[in-house]
């Protein structure tokens, strides 16, 4: 929801608290959602919830929210004036007020934890005006380098282009995605994406013996990091220069390596972030990237950006797993692409670990950009999806959002069909675009496939011999028994955030009806299913149950597993698969 500022109000800050408020809603913080009741006022519907205040008349007061519809992933949103006291009618307008407001109604077992969201908002609300102050200068630079049209910005280094414009928007559920825990203003415009800098890394020799390593060990050259005399007895792990000092001294302690490591004493190689800032592309080919452990969260306190060497396990493993299955399914061998990530280094510990990723060739004429990037704005402050629909679609930002809608529902939805949803948010799914045989062609590039849901019977249903158990990953939250875990992962990832987030998005900028927009979704994701079947048991049957029919669908609780409650308070096994529930705005659409 976008907010008007009151005059002489920030309005940075006034969008901040609306979309922290809305995500308190919907998340249920405190029970605003379900201890809250609708009242009307004269300017509208608010949510009323009594609490207890000593300094009341009777001991007895209530907060007052002020609310509009929205649908999205919660059937009410936050609107201004923001957050009333009843009693005195004293408005909470800043993030660390309304905090301070409702940390009293928390368990005392919590209290640390509104304490943690509060410093996240500031560093939010400092990022998000950085990013303002920065605008011109950022846009000048991106046209600096590739020109000044953004659909014209090709191959992998004209993604990492799109990958700044995408840093500087908003998650669509996640209120203070622009934060970074602990890192200072200097440090974001050094390298963060959204200021699209460059920057040299830094080699630390390890002993072999004391190296983890899949595949070929040759890019981990002491040479070539300037330690020859090390050739035969080390390898050098590339390390991100916010790693160095103390977080790099504490993980070489904890691991018994701080004597026999070595710091090569030069910067190299150079490097531009990417959207996910741990992940870093190569200057000299940018289609190469290295994933490395930072010491900072985003999405949430809990939601480290380290890298835990089980995750390099599992992500070889579901990619080996997809490819599988594409070769199964001859008509994703040409729309649907891999990057590589089978080659990794670790020694034990999550601050000392490397990802190589290999982006695969052909891509240097095409469009390359992370779905997240489609609603941002371009330098010349147009959305990004109408500079692409001109180029590729006759100028019609629906026509696009067709055409990705179908191929990523067609997709997703035969994955399903082998008992498998991704964690293939956003971040993680790139749209391909060029031009082929005198017609426009959109392809799909899949990366970070750690994370999946996989429905042990059904997998085995249809692989067979081929199909893998959970000896091959190290998570064992990946295998389930029933369907539950993967409807939701589907729901939660490509419905909402992939599909759904982009209707809404659209109809708030004035590209068509949401209405309209709506039944586009449901119509593509319906047509998917259906070539799944529907008969009893069957695959479709079981997402049109749970998904296109279903009265509530699964919606992340993102803010409460990830920051403010502990994971023994939450239940979370999994801080980024932790749900509650919200409407299915997909029946709006039939």
């Amino acid at each position: 929801m976008t907010a008007t500022a009151a005059p002489g109000r920030d309005t940075a800050e006034d969008e901040l608290v609306l979309r922290v408020l809305s995500a308190l809603l919907r998340e249920d913080v405190v029970g605003l959602r379900s201890r809250g009741t609708v009242v009307e006022r004269p300017d509208g519907r608010w949510l009323r919830l009594p609490v207890k205040a000593p300094d009341a008349p009777g001991g007895r007061d209530a907060l007052l929210l002020p609310v509009a519809d929205d649908g999205f992933q919660c059937e009410l949103a936050a609107r201004l004036p923001l957050l009333l006291r009843e009693s005195d009618a004293l408005a909470s307008r800043t993030s660390d007020a309304i905090l301070a407001a409702l940390a009293p109604l928390a368990d005392p077992a919590d209290r640390a934890g509104f304490d943690a969201f509060a410093q996240e908002c500031r560093q939010t609300l400092a990022t998000v005006r950085l990013h303002e102050a920065t605008r011109e200068e950022v846009g000048a630079r991106l046209t600096g380098r590739h020109g000044g049209d953004p659909a014209a910005w090709t191959g992998p280094a004209g993604g990492l282009a799109h990958d700044t414009l995408a840093a500087r928007l908003d998650h669509p559920v996640y209120p203070t995605s622009r934060g970074r825990t602990g890192l200072t203003g200097g440090q974001l415009r050094r390298y963060a994406p959204e200021f699209h800098p460059r920057f040299a890394l830094r080699a630390l020799a390890l002993p072999r013996e004391a190296v983890t390593v899949q595949g070929p060990d040759t890019w981990l050259s002491p040479s070539a990091a300037g330690l020859p005399e090390l050739q035969e007895s080390h390898l050098a792990l590339p390390v991100h220069p916010l790693t160095l000092g103390t977080p790099l001294r504490e993980a070489l302690r904890a691991t018994g390596l701080d004597r026999r490591a070595v710091l090569a004493g030069r910067s190299h190689p150079e490097v531009v972030p990417t959207l996910s800032m741990r992940t870093v592309a190569l200057t000299s080919d940018p289609a190469l990237h290295l994933k490395l452990p930072l010491a900072t969260a985003t999405l949430g306190l809990r939601n480290r950006r380290t890298i835990k060497p089980g995750t390099l396990v599992d992500g070889a493993a579901g990619q080996r797993l997809i490819e599988t299955v594409t070769a199964r399914e001859p008509r994703f061998r040409e729309t649907i692409l891999h990057a590589d990530e089978t080659r990794y280094a670790h020694a034990g510990h999550e601050l000392l670990a490397v990802l190589l990723r290999r982006y695969p060739a052909g891509l240097d004429g095409a469009a390359v950009l992370p779905m997240a990037a489609l609603l941002s704005r371009a330098p010349d402050g147009r959305l990004l999806c109408d500079h692409l629909a001109e180029r590729f679609y006759g100028g019609r930002p629906t026509a696009l959002l067709d055409a990705v809608l179908t191929l990523l529902f067609d997709w997703q939805t035969t994955l399903f069909g082998y008992g498998i949803a991704l964690e293939s948010h956003q971040q993680n799914v790139s749209l391909v675009l060029d031009e082929h045989a005198g017609r426009t062609r959109l392809r799909l590039l899949l990366k970070d496939n750690d994370g999946p849901r996989v429905h042990t019977a059904r997998l085995r249903a249809r692989l067979g011999g081929l199909a893998p158990g959970p000896d091959g990953f190290d998570d064992p939250r990946i295998f389930c028994e029933d369907d539950g875990p993967v409807v939701d992962l589907f729901t939660t990832i490509t419905v909402h955030l992939c599909a759904g987030a982009y209707a809404f998005g659209l109809a708030r900028h004035g590209r068509a009806p949401l209405d309209v927009l709506l039944r586009l979704v449901r119509d593509r994701l319906g047509e998917a299913v259906e070539r799944l079947g529907t008969g009893p048991g069957e695959p479709g049957s079981v997402l049109r149950r749970e998904v296109l029919d279903a009265p509530r669908l699964p919606v992340k609780a993102m803010v409460s597993a990830g920051t403010l409650l502990t994971k023994e308070r939450s239940g979370a096994a999994d801080i980024n698969k932790h749900y509650t529930t919200g409407p299915n705005y997909l029946l709006a659409g039939e």
